[in-house]
């Protein structure tokens, strides 16, 4: 079937679209694939479909090859499977809440862990029915807080979400290593440049977790890779590598100062400096130095004697003075509690909370949790508020003058920092999340008691994996990653077609070689774009097909008089063909490119 520009549901624009950043945003927009229906909702227009139902065909493709069933769930889901996971809380702010006409509490499924475990425990009950593995493509709904990004941060989404059932631990590392080699041929089909990162499990639960982060200067997400090469991981699952601890026996005692004017680091370490303050016989520098931090947080897990949340408690995190305080490693750390840090009703309610000279003493002494940078080892020695004003300590001992109540990665990392593998330091490289894959273990089988008899009769819990992919993020990254000034440059395997043909000669014999054209490559099987239009001119017909984005582009212009066409590889080099080689020259390109 061919496909012709003139009847094609598509309008092109020549500007951006004043709401969009990313060059994603601006092209899919711009090139009529989506268009925009209320903040963070897409619709899905002809060519935009065509790229999402391609994105789909490879990862059903992979997940049919790697042994999965697939399945479709309801995006609309009952309270109660959540309810026994405790996500209906965890879940926060960002789960779309309703109630049906009965006063039902419901909501919008942003993920179906709870949904795939309750039906395998209601359909299967013996160690014979496992492993199995199970998939959908469906929509998904978060309440997005700041949509942005067009498609790449939406309230609703495309996403494959396959979960793997497993009697031991061993079945799971084999489901999670068959995902995983999924995953990489899924991406490595589609043309997209990712690394695969260790990282948090957050709200999901459970052990091992890595990420398929994309390239892009406009991601969200930071990652580091080790110089070595043996080494990948998002900035929010790197561990810090600590330092050797320190004896305690011989430091001299701690010292307090009078500080003035020195709220910050920088002026702390100007009026060390200034004084003659040696820290192993050196002059001291911002690394010597603990920043505490004052945060408020929130764990919905604690609770009070009545079953009532025990709400927001002081917390104070110790890091050094030369690094930064990485919110998002912190949330990380935290979660499913969430934080806010102190204002500045918190400090007037406090008088022990001196602001600019906090310290950990006074925050021990108050009962105040105290969570530490991994720097922070037993021995080590630092300069610290006193909690006084203009006052600090010099020399205070971790492990003899304070203690923690906990290590945290909370502070930034930098480029050159140790690679936590041992080999080489970390560069950093931002990125945007295409996939994630779990092993879950037991969280939602034992939440759900999920009972298998095993093969010796008795009552076991499958282990789970759990492993997504987002759909219609992947295709916002492949438009991220390929495109260049002129528009945008798909792959074939998931272009809208292979093949955009543009008559720019008016000629009648010109129309009907391409009419002829079109009908040949239809019938080689190659999907065949046709601008037919007759009343644009070549420029905008070459506009247009430069701003779709086809992998391959033949024009027949001021050269078929001589029996030769223009094909153009898009993001390429332009060929000159004779007309009656081009079907050929298109099958063999092809069959390179799929």
């Amino acid at each position: 079937m061919i496909t012709r520009l003139s009847e094609l549901f598509l309008r092109t624009l020549r500007e951006d679209p004043a709401d969009a950043e990313v060059p994603s945003h601006k092209l899919l927009v711009r090139a009529g694939y989506v268009r925009r229906a209320a903040p963070g909702v897409y619709s899905w227009l002809p060519l935009g479909l065509r790229t999402l139902r391609k994105i789909e065909g490879v990862v059903r493709e992979e997940m049919d090859r790697m042994g999965a069933q697939e399945l479709l769930f309801p995006a609309l889901l009952p309270r109660e499977p959540y309810e026994a996971t405790n996500r209906w809380a965890e879940y926060g702010d960002d789960l779309f809440r309703l109630k049906d006409r009965k006063g039902a509490d419901m909501l919008l499924g942003p993920t179906h862990e709870e949904m795939f475990t309750a039906t395998v425990k209601d359909l299967y009950s013996s160690y014979k029915d496992f492993p199995v593995t199970l998939y959908q493509i469906q929509t998904k709904y978060r309440d997005e807080a700041r949509p942005r990004a067009g498609i790449l941060r939406g309230r609703e989404f495309v996403m494959k979400d396959s979960y793997s059932f497993d009697m031991s631990d061993a079945g799971l590392d084999e489901s999670y290593a068959k995902h995983r080699a999924a995953y990489q041929r899924i991406f490595d089909r589609v043309g997209i440049h990712y690394e695969i990162c260790k990282a948090t499990s957050g709200a999901m639960g459970g052990s091992a977790s890595e990420e398929f982060l994309a390239y892009s200067d406009n991601g969200e997400d930071t990652f580091v890779v080790s110089t070595a090469g043996d080494f990948a991981a998002n900035v929010e699952a790197v561990v810090t590598v600590a330092p050797p601890e320190r004896s305690i026996e011989g430091q001299p005692e701690a010292q307090e100062y009078v500080t003035p004017r020195s709220e910050t680091i920088e002026a702390l370490v100007e009026w060390a400096n200034r004084e003659g303050v040696l820290i192993d016989d050196r002059p001291a520098a911002a690394g010597d130095t603990l920043k505490c931090m004052v945060i408020k947080v929130n764990d919905p897990r604690a609770l009070t004697e009545d079953g009532d949340p025990v709400g927001p408690q002081l917390a104070a995190v110790l890091i050094p003075g030369d690094r930064e305080l990485d919110e998002k490693r912190l949330e990380a750390s935290l979660e499913p509690a969430t934080f806010e840090l102190a204002s500045e009703d918190d400090f007037a309610r406090h008088d022990f909370l001196v602001k600019g000279y906090v310290g950990p003493r006074a925050l021990a002494a108050n009962g105040v949790r105290i969570y530490a940078d991994p720097r922070v080892v037993t021995g080590t020695s630092w300069i610290t508020g006193a909690d006084a004003h203009e006052r600090h300590v010099v020399g205070l001992v971790a492990g003899r003058d304070f203690e923690v109540d906990g290590y945290i990665e909370a502070a930034e990392i930098r480029e050159g920092d140790p690679s936590p593998s041992g080999n080489g330091t970390v560069k950093l490289a931002r990125g945007i999340e295409l996939g994630h894959i779990f092993q879950l273990g037991r969280k939602y089988t034992e939440a759900m008691d999920v009972q298998i008899l095993d093969e010796n009769g008795k009552r076991a819990t499958p282990t789970m994996g759990s492993y997504g992919i987002g759909i219609s993020r992947m295709m916002a990254v492949v438009a991220e990653q390929r495109h260049d000034e002129k528009g945008l440059v798909w792959p074939a395997a998931i272009a809208p077609f292979h093949v955009h043909v543009a008559v720019a000669n008016k000629d009648a014999a010109a129309l009907e070689a391409g009419e002829h054209l079109v009908e040949e490559l239809s019938a080689a099987g190659v999907e065949v774009l046709f601008d037919d239009r007759p009343k644009v001119s070549p420029g905008v017909k070459f506009k247009d097909a430069e701003l779709l984005g086809m992998p391959y582009i033949v024009i027949l212009g001021r050269a078929f008089s001589e029996g030769k066409v223009e094909l153009r590889i898009r993001g390429g080099e332009t060929l000159e063909v004779a007309a009656a080689e081009v079907v050929e020259k298109l099958r063999g390109l092809l069959a390179e490119d799929l």
